[in-house]
């Protein structure tokens, strides 16, 4: 099956989380014999940073990391600039687009659809941006359904009626790239991976991870982008040593050598998305790292609580959860077993590609059945 995918980007990751799970879906797909042709823009915001801080060898280090993996760049200039559509669904199957595309893109791909009846189209949303939102800025009416990477969104572009049809398709672990590494030695209490966000979660950042780090006297480690002066001032405060921007293809090196790591959501996830964990803590635990979290619901059941990962409800309770995993050699390789066995049964890019092809099949179905009566 011929696939193209709209996205943000695919070979940048600087504070786009998303390109982790396209990067594992896209490999998935490919694996199984699949033709997978992914477009991004060629001067999206999170390239040109990343070109901005460290140059171009990150997008060279990205392509030897994975070799496998190439994505179409085009110009984008607004009104009908962007990509040529005939060209690029022409054969296409199924199609997605990525609601950090531009809105005119979207719409542009939503009507090529309406006068194009061959190809399955699908819009994905995997940010809590349009989760806030009383209207979309663009219209769905031209798309088969949404793909929502949580039960809460998935439910507000129902009752909204944004869109006909709508799936919940969380986000999980690419387990080629993210796997335990025993062979590196430990060297670290606690290394926290994470961008700073916008003031979202600076309070908690303070509270579950600065003091219990100063307080308890830990080797620690963060990597992130965006971070101002004054919260690297906080963190080298604490003793800790922050090493900004990390390739996310290197984070399972930096999980391997220390001895636990944390989950920090932004108070958007907490309140307005609860069961939605955002792909980090997925990560994590196919590392094989022992987790604690900061607060979150997981109204959705994907893990077990206080078996695959621990959560602590304040800053003292982190302080002790942390000192019990690194005191606890044996407790905390329990935990550690406990989450990356949950994400192997259940929370793998390949599960998300079995989902996806199932959804695809529904609506092929659907659609000949509808022929059929005509």
């Amino acid at each position: 099956m011929r696939i193209v995918l709209f996205y943000q980007s695919l070979i940048s990751d600087w504070n786009h989380g998303n390109a982790h799970f396209l990067r594992g879906i896209a490999s998935e797909l490919l694996a199984r014999g699949h033709e997978v042709d992914v477009y991004e823009p060629r001067d999206s915001w999170s390239v040109q940073n990343l070109i901005a801080e460290h140059g171009l060898e990150p997008l060279v280090d990205f392509q030897n990391t994975f070799p496998h993996l190439t994505s179409h760049r085009y110009e984008y200039r607004g009104g009908h600039g962007g990509p040529p559509l005939q060209k690029i669904l022409n054969g296409a199957q199924l199609v997605i687009a990525h609601e950090w595309n531009e809105p005119e893109l979207i719409e542009r791909i939503g009507e090529y659809r309406r006068i194009n009846h061959n190809f399955v189209l699908l819009f994905h949303d995997t940010h809590h941006r349009l989760g806030g939102y009383e209207s979309l800025p663009f219209s769905l009416k031209n798309y088969d359904g949404v793909l929502a990477y949580g039960q809460v969104l998935t439910d507000k572009y129902v009752r909204n009626r944004w869109a006909k049809r709508a799936w919940t398709w969380h986000e999980a672990a690419d387990t080629r790239v993210f796997h335990p590494l025993p062979k590196i030695p430990l060297t670290l209490d606690l290394a926290w991976i994470g961008n700073w966000g916008d003031d979202e979660r600076t309070a908690e950042l303070d509270e579950f991870l600065v003091q219990p780090v100063k307080d308890l006297r830990l080797n620690a480690e963060v990597y992130g982008v965006r971070y101002p002066a004054e919260a690297i001032a906080a963190l080298e405060s604490a003793g800790i040593r922050y090493r900004g921007w990390l390739p996310n293809y290197r984070v399972p090196e930096v999980f391997a050598s220390a001895h636990l790591t944390l989950h920090i959501p932004r108070r958007p996830y907490v309140k307005e998305l609860p069961g939605i964990p955002t792909i980090r803590p997925f990560e994590a635990l196919a590392c094989g790292i022992p987790l604690i979290c900061s607060p979150w619901h997981d109204t959705e059941h994907l893990f077990t609580p206080g078996k695959d990962f621990l959560i602590a409800q304040n800053g003292d309770e982190m302080k002790q959860l942390i000192q019990k995993v690194l005191s606890e050699p044996e407790f905390a390789e329990e935990l550690a077993i406990n989450g990356l066995a949950t994400i192997r049964q259940r929370h793998t890019c390949a599960h998300r590609v079995d989902e996806l092809l199932e959804i695809y099949a529904e609506l092929v179905s659907e659609t000949r059945e509808v022929v059929a009566t005509i």
